[in-house]
């Protein structure tokens, strides 16, 4: 049975136009974790925005996804290859061929047991499988706190206990690797309002919300939001903190 939650088919556009993109140096960091560097695996890839910076250090990167419609707007690059399939069955990787298994803002989705078995079963004896996530953004203390209040008040009711799993920083999520300690990484992009209002859009709570009530709760937010960040067409610094875990996959 497929038990897949699709919370982002619908906003799939604004999620590739909108989400940010993962800062170089960690896929660098992650790189330099594996003996080879032949093939990596990015589950859950949603747009591809991971995939194609895998393909940077990987020779093959295999970029799989349960949603037509973000397969659809996935990035084209030469050396990845998208498939719809769910984490769970990864029908097309071979037993022990990848190098490097990754799952970005993803894995809170997944059924840890029967992914992590695949896992055993596609990576390299000692390959390294990588997860994060990046939870509420930050810009000031103002505009902090009408976003948190928006995330927790506004459409809070909409957020699953998968979506929980990230405010918790994965702290308890199962991850039966041997786990490396890693330096911390951060996203950092300049936004306009436009652009800050379209990453929230984005969330999957604010298309539940707009699903159940039938009003964008962006068009008030815009209002609030607008009372700080004054010149609208001024760029502000976004940062967003990387939560991330990284193991050794151990052969038993």
């Amino acid at each position: 049975m497929n038990t897949f939650k699709d919370n982002f088919s619908k906003q799939a556009e604004v999620y590739l136009k909108f989400r940010p993109t993962y800062p170089q140096e960690l896929f660098e960091f992650l790189s330099s974790l594996t003996s080879e560097q032949k093939l990596a695996w990015d589950c859950g890839t949603g747009n591809g925005q991971s995939a194609v910076k895998l393909a940077d250090y990987y020779e093959k990167v295999y970029a799989t996804d349960p949603s037509v419609e973000q397969i659809k707007n996935a990035i084209h690059h030469d050396r990845v290859t998208y498939k719809v399939e769910n984490a769970e069955t990864p029908s097309s990787l071979e037993d022990n061929s990848v190098d490097l298994i990754t799952v970005a803002q993803a894995i809170h989705w997944f059924d840890f047991d029967k992914f992590y078995t695949q896992v055993r079963r596609v990576s390299k004896p000692n390959g390294i499988i990588a997860v994060w996530a990046y939870g509420t953004p930050t810009i000031n203390e103002e505009l902090n706190n009408i976003i948190k209040d928006f995330h927790d008040n506004i459409v809070g009711e909409f957020w699953l206990p998968e979506n929980k799993l990230i405010d918790m920083e994965y702290s308890t999520i199962p991850f039966p690797f041997q786990e490396l300690k890693t330096p911390e990484f951060f996203i950092r992009k300049q936004v306009t309002l436009s652009e800050t209002l379209g990453h929230l859009r984005s969330w999957s709570a604010t298309q539940k919300y707009i699903d159940k009530y039938d009003i964008n709760p962006i068009d008030t937010l815009s209002k609030k939001m607008q009372e700080y960040w004054k010149d609208t067409d001024n760029q502000k610094e976004m940062t967003w903190k990387i939560i991330l875990k990284v193991g050794k996959i151990v052969s038993r």
